[in-house]
């Protein structure tokens, strides 16, 4: 027998490969000769780096870059050498997490550090560069990491603009003699599940600047300042690119990244599993087990275990999911390739406990469902 283990992390609990551990010890129990084949999975969010590394003995590297509002952060991202594929959760330098929720500032803060990054990885020779754009502290329009990449932007007054999305108002001249010429021979993929525009009331600054800090009047102020930075984009590159799905992605880094870098969007989900080479193992599987730490209607947007069993579904192979706890409307996920999901609690049990209690419970699921699955399969 052969089985397929593709779970997402559980959030603040175990990471994809730790889910995907336990889950295996658990099925083990039962059927000690299957073939257990484990793919950690991740849809482009928290945790894509890890779950690429982990299945394909990819090399973490560290790189020192300016953080999203002030100082430096120690950023992390993913090589994989064979191919020249660099990985980059832009969270890990430009992220929300980085920044107490007192100090969040979505008017200064800038995606500076993610596009030293991205020069990191060019450094390496990188051919190929995954952005995993969720979790994002900024509403610049991807400006600043531009201009860590050799973009300059300047006032009326030929004065460089300081970072942050507001400052893009001022705007009076791109120039972009000192862009990276390496980046015309990068691929670049953007890994995300956000469709927003740049500008507009589903816009990047509408949307998800309240969160990042901005007040109502700040929201409008911004949004103004990023579609001034999209006209003047648009005259210096020849198109425009501010109304496309994905643009409002990470405070408008899906912009730069689509009007600069030409880059591509394809769900999170998706570039993993190519990654990691799902849809090949799941070629003659008798099962397919994934998860996540909340399923719930949510689960439709192109998170992991929809992703999963769309995959699964294409071999006709079965799928279970094995989630923390099952929210509202997971059934929906019935209609789509998943047929049959289960909670990891028995009984009442608090959010720590079950987060800290993690790995048995999932090990007890898992057995618990072999179990059942023996029965039936001799039926």
């Amino acid at each position: 027998m052969k089985i397929i283990i593709a779970p997402d992390s559980f959030k603040d609990s175990l990471s994809a490969e730790g889910v995907a551990q336990a889950i295996a010890a658990g099925l083990a129990e039962v059927w000690p000769d299957a073939q257990l084949v484990q793919c950690p999975m991740a849809d482009g969010g928290e945790g894509t780096v890890e779950s690429v590394l982990a299945a394909c003995n990819g090399e973490l590297r560290s790189q020192t870059v300016l953080a999203p509002l002030a100082g430096t952060v120690e950023a992390h991202w993913g090589w994989l050498a064979d191919s020249h594929t660099a990985i980059i959760e832009m969270a890990e330098a430009s992220g929300l997490q980085l920044v107490p929720p007192e100090q969040r500032d979505a008017c200064a803060s800038t995606t500076f550090g993610t596009g030293e990054l991205i020069r990191a990885a060019l450094d390496l020779g990188a051919q190929r560069i995954i952005l995993a754009i969720g979790g994002s502290a900024t509403n610049d329009g991807g400006a600043g990491a531009m201009q860590a990449l050799g973009v300059q932007l300047f006032d009326a007054e030929g004065h460089a603009l300081p970072p942050g999305g507001l400052a893009l108002s001022r705007l009076a001249r791109i120039d972009l003699e000192g862009l990276d010429p390496r980046l015309a021979d990068v691929r670049f993929e953007i890994a995300a599940d956000v469709n927003n525009p740049l500008c507009g009331p589903h816009g990047a600054s509408a949307i998800f600047g309240p969160q990042k800090g901005a007040n109502p009047e700040q929201v409008q102020q911004l949004d103004a300042a990023l579609g001034h930075f999209a006209d003047h984009c648009a005259r210096a590159l020849g198109k425009d690119v501010r109304d496309e799905p994905g643009s409002g992605a990470a405070g408008g880094l899906g912009f730069a990244a689509k009007a600069f870098l030409g880059a591509q969007f394809r769900a999170g989900v998706e570039v993993v599993a190519d990654l990691v080479g799902l849809d090949a193992a799941v070629q003659g599987a008798d099962l397919v087990i994934t998860g996540e730490g909340r399923f719930d209607a949510q689960t439709l947007r192109g998170k992991t275990p929809f992703g999963v069993a769309r995959i699964a579904k294409q071999h006709d192979v079965p799928v279970i999911v094995i989630a923390g706890t099952l929210g509202e409307g997971y059934e929906q996920m019935y209609a789509h390739g998943v047929d049959a999901a289960f909670a990891l609690p028995s009984g009442p049990m608090s959010l720590e406990q079950a987060c800290s209690e993690a790995p048995r419970l999932l090990r007890k699921r898992a057995a618990d469902i072999a179990r059942v699955w023996r029965v039936a399969r001799l039926h």
